[in-house]
């Protein structure tokens, strides 16, 4: 009987993907379909809605708006064009210098942010028309923004390894955060290594340095942004706040910047962006609800359990069982968002990977690196989509310059999960 509910939540849930249904629909139909095949002896349809709102329920999830509205005033506020200046000073004049003004940019905006989308917007709204006047190649650019962009999601403030921590079953947040950092900038550097490569190959110009006092003036006036990362993830680590009080902080802090220091969001702009902010934020907390209500199923059915015993009876090895959890997650971020994904397979793979010795720290920073990756694959690369519609090119078009990147991700990931006191050293270090 199992069996067959298993077999009703995958077909159903894979059907209503492939007729483009929005996932968080996909989930919650896939949820009740399942539970009517033990309707009689099992839970009622009204625990569904019941699971959705304790899911919602938490006070660590209160981060996620705030974040949201930070990195809509970051966007708009101006930061992106000082975060390239600055990139621009510091890497502009290393071979392939714009690739790799693109790569810091993104890490810098995506650290501010904590949003993949934004920082494919917002650099690589700079960045795409000024590397192809400079004579680079239109999808090489879009392969470094789509793939660089990514890097904002393991280094800290992410909002999915806010999910994550939920999903987790109260992972530290600021631990989380912590670890991110030598990972996205791990991830940030192998991307540089072939884009240099490439950039060496195809002899792309390079950016001149400006002057020290222009260097020093671009500081400046990115200080006030790159501040943002020291208040809170400082905060955080000095326990003078919790995640969720360093989101709100972190929205006056942006507020002030872009409307009253830089004055590049208007006071009647103000509406548009906080309707933008609800928006996303409504459809995040809609997926976290219906993949809360999807994980509650699967524990009732013992799935997690079930993958468990079968992924330990396929090898007792450790190294075998990683390499597996990693290739399916990989599939999966293909086809999955990032948000769902985390809520519904964290429950699977956790419970393997804490048995194998694996710190909880360490595989939310493993799982949301392979689902980073899926980012930019298609048939769901939600930051794959946006890439291409700023560089105006199409998917087919860039995935070739987009498979150097991919493995040099993949390599990364490979070093993270396998040397895991990269990931690990900074959170012993602060004592977590």
């Amino acid at each position: 009987m199992v069996l067959n509910e298993i077999l009703v939540l995958v077909i159903s849930f894979v059907v209503l993907l492939a007729l483009r249904v929005p996932i968080a629909f996909c989930i919650g139909l896939a949820t009740m379909f399942t539970m009517a095949m033990s309707i009689k002896t099992g839970p009622a349809f009204t625990t569904i809605a019941q699971r959705m709102s304790t899911g919602l329920d938490s006070f660590a999830l209160l981060a996620i708006p705030f974040f949201v509205l930070s990195g809509q005033f970051m966007n708009r506020g101006g930061i992106a064009r000082r975060l390239i200046d600055f990139a621009k000073t510091v890497v502009g004049m290393l071979p392939g210098g714009l690739a790799f003004v693109n790569i810091l940019g993104c890490m810098l905006f995506g650290a501010i942010s904590g949003s993949a989308v934004a920082a494919a917007a917002a650099i690589g709204g700079f960045m795409t028309p000024l590397m192809r006047k400079e004579g680079y190649d239109n999808e090489f650019s879009a392969a470094v923004n789509i793939t660089s962009s990514t890097t904002g999601l393991l280094i800290p403030p992410s909002n999915i390894l806010i999910v994550y921590s939920l999903a987790s079953g109260g992972t530290s947040i600021a631990a989380l955060f912590i670890a991110g950092y030598i990972p996205g900038i791990l991830v940030g550097l192998s991307l540089m290594v072939v884009a240099a490569a490439i950039a060496i190959r195809r002899k792309y110009s390079v950016v001149a340095f400006p002057g020290v006092l222009e260097a020093v003036k671009r500081f400046l006036d990115a200080l006030p942004s790159l501040l943002l990362v020291i208040i809170v993830i400082g905060g955080i680590v000095a326990g003078y706040f919790t995640a969720t009080e360093a989101s709100a902080i972190a929205v006056l802090y942006t507020f002030i910047l872009s409307v009253v220091v830089y004055r590049e969001v208007k006071w009647k702009e103000i509406p548009s962006v906080l309707l933008e902010s609800t928006v996303t934020t409504s459809i995040v907390l809609l997926l976290v609800g219906t993949s809360m209500a999807m994980s509650w199923i699967l524990a009732y059915e013992n799935i997690p359990q079930g993958v468990s015993a079968a992924l330990v009876a396929l090898s007792e090895n450790k190294i075998i069982i990683l390499l597996i959890i990693n290739l399916i997650l990989l599939a999966v971020g293909t086809f999955v968002d990032m948000t769902p994904a985390v809520l519904i397979f964290t429950p699977i793979f956790l419970p393997v990977a804490t048995s194998l010795g694996v710190d909880p720290i360490l595989f939310g920073i493993i799982m949301v690196l392979n689902l980073c990756i899926g980012l930019c694959t298609p048939p769901v690369g939600t930051i794959l989509f946006v890439g291409c519609g700023i560089a105006n090119t199409t998917i087919p078009k860039v995935i070739k310059p987009l498979i150097p990147m991919f493995i040099a991700m993949t390599i990364a990931l490979l070093i993270i999960t396998f040397v895991p006191e990269l990931t690990m050293f900074l959170p012993k270090l602060f004592g977590y």
